[in-house]
């Protein structure tokens, strides 16, 4: 039985944290009062495509400061642009022969751990499910497209990563979350920036869900657009791609990824909707950021992250001037 920390229990984090509970392990979830007051009463209820399930007995807090144990394994699930703080407080709680997994989307997060934990420390993974949180102390999941990736975040040789990261590859997978280790999660990474970038932002701009921006001509070509500028980037930062071309990777996109998540509307959608931050710039920002290191032009994910920038800050003020100020 591990112990196992949850930094970041929302729809995500506790999806994991009900499965990994469920399985036997010691867990311990990190997240909002109002979610774990709920949990605390009457358990974690798990419902949606993978079943109707029911997790109790777990630790629960509402800030790191209030957690005393020492972890095997702690979970980052936060939003991208919380990774720091996330992980200067938790990395104290991290065993001596502990590991952190980033379960996050876009790039940078694993670099930010890694400014508190040893590097050779932080897995990450790719997860392409997706789940809500539809009243406290209940969780849904709403959409699968393929197994989560596991692998170790720095690469090279290291022998005790790579066995933390099969270990825990399988120990999800027993759990009864679709989990596969692999030798290169950059690349794995790399792919779902590749889906995010193109998916995301345009949903969230144009209110609508995944499928109706594969079926429109002028989407699906500002789509392939930002999938180009990304897979070129990639390349450009070293990254050992599974596809040929960025038409290869398209092909696996509009066939194999985008119809099992067909009617999904993307976090960053509701998080517009919700009047919070998106994670923007993290998904094409860091594209952007990262081309312009490399040289490489990238209008569309420049333009897509301004434009979502620009939507953000006019909910802000909007928010702002209506008196509403809860988060």
């Amino acid at each position: 039985m591990a112990r196992v920390l949850v930094a970041g229990a929302g729809a995500l984090g506790s999806v994991f944290g009900g499965f990994l509970r469920l399985a036997g392990h010691s867990v311990t979830l990190l997240g909002r009062p109002a979610h774990l007051d709920a949990i605390a009463e009457r358990g974690l209820i798990i419902d949606g495509i993978w079943g109707e399930h029911h997790a109790s007995g777990f630790d629960l807090a509402a800030s790191a400061s209030s957690v005393r144990s020492a972890f095997d394994t702690i979970l980052i699930a936060v939003k991208s642009y919380d990774t720091g703080p996330m992980a200067a407080a938790v990395a104290p709680l991290l065993s001596a022969s502990g590991f952190v997994v980033s379960l996050q989307n876009g790039l940078g997060n694993c670099e930010a751990i890694a400014q508190y934990v040893d590097q050779h420390r932080v897995l990450a993974a790719r997860v392409i499910f997706g789940a809500a949180i539809t009243a406290p102390g209940c969780v849904r999941v709403t959409v699968y497209a393929e197994p989560v990736l596991l692998g170790l975040w720095h690469g090279g040789q290291q022998i005790a990563a790579e066995q933390a990261a099969s270990r825990w590859a399988r120990e999800l997978a027993t759990s009864g979350i679709p989990t596969e280790y692999v030798a290169d999660i950059r690349s794995a990474l790399w792919g779902k920036v590749f889906y995010n970038a193109a998916l995301n932002p345009l949903g969230a701009l144009l209110g609508v869900h995944y499928g109706a921006l594969g079926e429109n001509a002028d989407s699906r070509a500002i789509m392939d657009a930002a999938i180009d500028e990304a897979y070129s980037v990639a390349l450009a930062e070293g990254v050992s791609l599974p596809w040929a071309t960025a038409q290869d990777y398209r092909v696996k996109f509009y066939e194999r990824l985008l119809p099992p998540t067909f009617h999904h509307r993307s976090s960053m959608l509701q998080d517009l909707e919700r009047q919070r931050r998106t994670e923007v710039d993290a998904i094409n920002g860091e594209i952007w950021k990262r081309g312009v290191k490399h040289g490489i032009a990238t209008p569309v994910n420049q333009l897509l992250t301004r434009m979502v920038r620009a939507r953000s800050a006019k909910a802000t003020v909007g928010r702002q001037t209506s008196g509403d100020h809860n988060e």
